[in-house]
């Protein structure tokens, strides 16, 4: 056996630093499953002890482990960034790495007094003890000494235990349920890292919600397991989704089997479904490289049919539960305004706070009453709530009457119209003083003309705002999109008019004045995305005036210069003209 003694290797004391870094005991053990991740290792086993007892906590890999010189120069380098000098990912599988700062080494002493670590590697077993109560009496971790001691052991040997003894009895016990919470999101779908807490691997079920597993069998296909909660919280929303597994491997990204695409379905609730499918035999189906089953696949569509009415099962008995108490809170708020409704209306009213609310969902309690109470508003004061009671009585009486009911819809709607031009120039007016603000963003122009698209005319109406042309991209071609310009974002893609032509509107603060790197800048984005999308795309740069290095003449067609006030002229002269017309 030799010893050699080591010094920390940072100025500051170690204490304090745990102290602020953590804040529970379960937080900053799992700081120590974290570097079992970037040693390598497949496995890690977790021992948590009964309250109340002396049981050491222990944390065990098989990772690569280290040598007495890795111990001395990257181990006890606290602070310290191991990425720059090893790079970001491990040398042997190749993962990401995870630890960053240096100090989670350590991170098992805010729950104990005393840690022992022991890490075996090429025949030679490294072991040392730290001792809190030595840190009492010492100004500078640095002066610290650490007697590391080493010996010889199998030369097949490898990873790392970390025994953390003496826990502090004014701290709650580690709870091994709050641990595997703590640890699922992270490491519960890794296909070669298996995180054991008290002999139990982690797994869908550790997640707090609604658990389902289930067994199927699939035409073509065979046995399909299905496992999957639906997370009380949205502590899921990172890996959301229903991960595939085929022959024990992880294929591409959590999918949530055609959920995305239904529309009576609240795209909210998909933050908080967390799964995992296991079909091998769709082995056939799998793409060289993992990343994804091969595109228009029978075999993932048949399985999709029978995954997704699972799904959407457990969501409604989970679903409409929440939306009826979140109707009747409500409900209790409004409830006299309701009974002063007629019956007919009432009716109607309360089918319409039940839309709202599935529309809204997640939104705070708050919010959510303010929505309604303005649906409210709308159906006892608008014209049309009235009118449409006569057209539905007249419909059970005769022709003359539905013609008769029919013209005062015509009247309801056009005093309807004079209305919003009003409050359309009323609107015209405050983004024209918004415009003259020499402090108005870019972002704050866009916001204000994105639900209001009506003062560009009737040509274009909403397409796609403020999406990187990555995501547009993407969903134009129904696969991942990787190119040059992935992040970039157009500001404004507003759908295709009656020639098939989409527009692109780029804008600029109200302050800056358009030239020509701004023409380069839009151009650009339509040559990326016309190299997806098949449509042709005008292109209009907006901002506040144009500068004389703003291309006239030598530049692409279907691109042009908009300044806000001239828009604005232009949407009034419209407004004006409804008006005239209505009068």
């Amino acid at each position: 056996m030799a010893a050699k003694t080591a010094r920390f290797q940072v100025d500051s004391r170690l204490a304090r630093l745990l102290s602020q870094e953590y804040p529970s005991t379960e937080k900053a053990l799992k700081e120590l499953v974290d570097n079992a991740w970037d040693a390598d290792a497949e496995n890690v086993w977790i021992s948590l002890p009964a309250p109340m007892t002396d049981t050491p906590i222990v944390i065990a890999d098989d990772g690569s482990g280290m040598t007495r010189d890795e111990l001395e120069s990257h181990y006890l380098a606290i602070a310290k960034d191991r990425r720059e000098h090893r790079g970001e990912r491990t040398a042997g599988k190749q993962r990401l790495v995870k630890g960053r700062k240096g100090i989670g080494k350590f991170a098992g002493l805010m729950a104990a007094a005393e840690m022992t670590l022991e890490t075996r590697t090429r025949g030679t077993l490294s072991h040392f003890t730290l001792r809190m109560k030595d840190l009492a009496g010492v100004e500078d971790i640095e002066h610290l000494p650490i007697q590391i001691e080493t010996e010889h052991c199998d030369p097949h040997s490898h990873g790392t235990t970390i025994t953390l003894h003496c826990l502090h009895g004014e701290l709650a016990f580690p709870d091994a349920g709050r641990m595997r919470q703590v640890l699922i999101f992270e490491y519960g779908r890794s296909a070669d890292f298996t995180v054991y807490v008290d002999g139990k691997p982690l797994g869908v079920d550790d997640v707090a919600g609604t658990y389902t597993d289930q067994s199927m069998e699939v035409p073509g296909v065979g046995p399909v397991q299905l496992r999957f909660a639906i997370a009380e919280e949205r502590s899921a929303q990172r890996q959301a989704g229903i991960v595939l597994r085929v022959d024990g491997k992880v294929v591409g990204k959590p999918s949530f089997f055609g959920l995305e695409e239904r529309e009576d379905f609240p795209q909210k609730l998909k933050s908080k479904l967390y799964g995992e499918l296991q079909a091998d035999g769709l082995r056939d189906h799998v793409t060289a490289g993992w990343d994804s089953v091969i595109e228009n696949s029978s075999l993932l569509a048949a399985v999709t049919e029978q995954v997704q009415p699972i799904l959407i099962a457990a969501y409604k008995e989970r679903y409409s539960r929440e939306i009826q108490l979140a109707q009747a809170r409500i409900n209790r708020a409004i409830k006299d305004r309701l009974a002063a409704m007629p019956e007919h209306r009432r009716e109607f009213a309360d089918k319409a706070v039940r839309r709202t609310l599935e529309r809204f969902y997640g939104e705070e309690p708050s919010k959510l009453e303010q929505y309604v109470h303005v649906l409210l508003d709308a159906i006892e004061h608008a014209e049309y709530g009235a009118v449409l009671s006569h057209i539905h009585d007249a419909a059970r009486r005769d022709v003359a009457a539905i013609s008769a009911a029919l013209d005062e819809f015509g009247m309801a709607d056009m005093a309807t119209l004079v209305t919003q031009a009003r409050a359309r120039m009323q609107f015209l007016d405050e983004l024209e003083a918004l415009a003259r603000n020499p402090e108005t963003r870019e972002a704050e122009m866009h916001k204000a003309i994105e639900r209001n698209l009506w003062i560009l005319g009737t040509t274009y109406t909403f397409f796609r705002s403020n999406q990187t042309l990555k995501r547009t991209v993407e969903d134009a071609l129904g696969r991942k999109y990787e190119g040059a310009k992935a992040l970039e974002r157009p500001d404004l893609l507003l759908n295709e008019d009656l020639n098939g032509t989409c527009l692109l509107i780029e804008f600029k603060r109200p302050s800056h004045a358009l030239n020509h790197d701004d023409y380069l800048q839009a151009i650009s984005y339509r040559h990326e995305l016309s190299k997806h999308m098949s449509k042709p795309i005008r292109v209009m740069v907006m901002g506040g005036r144009r500068s004389s290095d703003f291309p006239m003449t030598q530049r692409e067609a279907e691109v042009e210069a908009v300044v806000f006030f001239d828009v604005i002229a232009s949407a009034r002269r419209m407004i004006d003209w409804q008006l005239s017309v209505q009068q």
